[in-house]
C-alpha cells in the first residue's frame, strides 16, 4: 500500500503547486502509515528539491511530455497499480481537473476534486472541499479501494524543510504514450507570474472599456509583482488571452491580495476567486454584487482610482527600498 503523488515539470522545472501537493500527500501517508511516492512527469532541474517537502521516494519519467490528459491517465494508472497505490493526489489545476477524473472512471475510484483540508481518516477517508460556489463546505466520505484527491492550489502553503528524496528514473511505457492528438504547435509564456500559483493578481474587467486602457493594469501589476487576469466576457471578445481568465469555467486563484477593477463579481468569477485572503474592489457601481465579497471597496471610476492607486505602490516601493 502507498500514496502516490503525481507532480509534473512545466518549462524544465517544479513549481509551487508541485511542492505543496507533496507535502499534502506526505501527509496523508503518515497518517494511514505508508510511504509517499512521488511520479514526477517531464525533466525538472529542481526535482531534488522534492525531499524538502516530504517526499523520500521520486521516480522520474523524465521522457514523459504531453499535454494529452489520456495519456498521462494512462501512465498514471499503471504507475498506481505497480506501486500498490490507495490514495493518488494530484493538483486540481487544469491537468488536475482533466486527468482526476479519468482516473477514478479507469481505477473504480471515488473521487474528492478541490479539496481544501487533510482527509479526516479516523474511523473512514473523509474529504473536505467547498461547494455551492464556495457559499459553504461539505465533508465527503470515499469508500472505495482507491481514493483519488486533488488539492486546490494555495490550500496550504508549502512549508520547506531539511530533507532528501531518493530519485530514480521512471520507465514509460511506450505504447501508453501513443496519442490520438496531434500537437502542430507551442507557445511558451516566458517572464510571467503564473496564474494559479500567484501570490498577488490584479484582474480587470469590462469597465475597462477596451484592450488599449489595460495599461494601468499592467503597470499596477508590475509594481506589485503580481499576476494580471481578467473576467471571462473580457477573455471572450479578446481583449485578454483566454489563459488570464479566473473563474469557475478560468483559471481558480488563491492568492493573499486579489484587485478587482471594473469587474461586477457575477457567481461564477466569484467561485474562482473567492478563497483568495483579501478582495479588493473597484467599481464605479455601489450595487455591484462584487462589493458583498470584499474586504475592502472603492466606489469610484477606475480610470480616475487606477492612476492614483500607481502612483500609491510606487511611493510605498520607493520608500521601502
Amino acid at each position: 500500500m502507498s500514496v502516490l503523488i503525481f507532480v509534473e515539470a512545466i518549462n524544465g522545472k517544479l513549481g509551487k503547486a508541485a511542492f505543496e501537493v507533496t507535502a499534502y500527500g506526505r501527509k496523508i501517508a503518515d497518517s494511514l502509515g505508508t510511504e509517499a511516492i512521488v511520479l514526477a512527469g517531464g525533466e525538472a532541474a529542481n526535482i531534488a528539491e522534492l525531499g524538502n517537502y516530504g517526499a523520500k521516494k521520486v521516480l522520474n519519467a523524465n521522457t514523459l511530455h504531453t499535454l494529452d490528459n489520456q495519456v498521462l491517465t494512462r501512465v498514471i494508472a499503471k504507475a498506481a497499480t505497480e506501486l500498490n497505490a490507495k490514495v493518488i493526489v494530484l493538483s486540481h489545476d487544469l491537468m488536475g481537473k482533466a486527468v482526476a477524473p479519468r482516473l477514478a472512471a479507469k481505477l473504480n475510484a471515488g473521487l474528492v476534486s478541490g479539496a481544501c483540508d487533510y482527509p479526516n481518516t479516523n474511523g473512514g477517508f473523509k474529504v473536505k472541499k467547498a461547494v455551492f460556489s464556495g457559499k459553504a463546505f461539505a465533508e465527503f466520505s470515499i469508500n472505495t479501494d482507491v481514493k483519488i484527491i486533488t488539492l486546490n492550489p494555495n490550500t496550504f502553503g508549502p512549508v520547506k524543510n531539511e530533507g532528501t528524496a531518493e530519485v530514480s528514473a521512471y520507465a514509460v511505457d511506450t505504447a501508453l504514450t501513443v496519442s490520438k492528438i496531434k500537437i502542430k504547435e507551442t507557445k511558451v509564456k516566458e517572464g510571467e507570474i503564473s496564474l494559479p500559483e500567484a501570490e498577488l493578481v490584479v484582474s480587470a474587467g469590462r469597465g475597462m472599456k477596451g484592450p488599449e486602457n489595460w495599461g494601468g493594469v499592467e503597470e499596477l501589476a508590475k509594481i506589485l509583482g503580481a499576476a494580471t487576469a481578467c473576467s471571462r466576457p473580457v477573455a471572450d471578445i479578446g481583449w485578454r488571452p483566454h489563459h488570464e481568465h479566473v473563474g469557475q469555467t478560468g483559471v481558480t486563484v488563491a492568492p493573499n491580495l486579489y484587485i478587482a477593477i471594473g469587474i461586477s463579481g457575477a457567481i461564477q468569477h466569484l467561485a474562482g476567486v473567492n478563497r483568495s485572503k483579501v478582495i479588493v474592489v473597484i467599481n464605479k457601481d455601489a450595487e455591484a454584487p462584487f462589493f458583498k465579497a470584499a474586504d475592502y471597496g472603492i466606489v469610484g471610476d477606475a480610470f480616475e482610482v487606477l492612476p492614483k492607486l500607481i502612483t500609491a505602490a510606487k511611493e510605498f516601493k520607493a520608500s521601502s527600498n
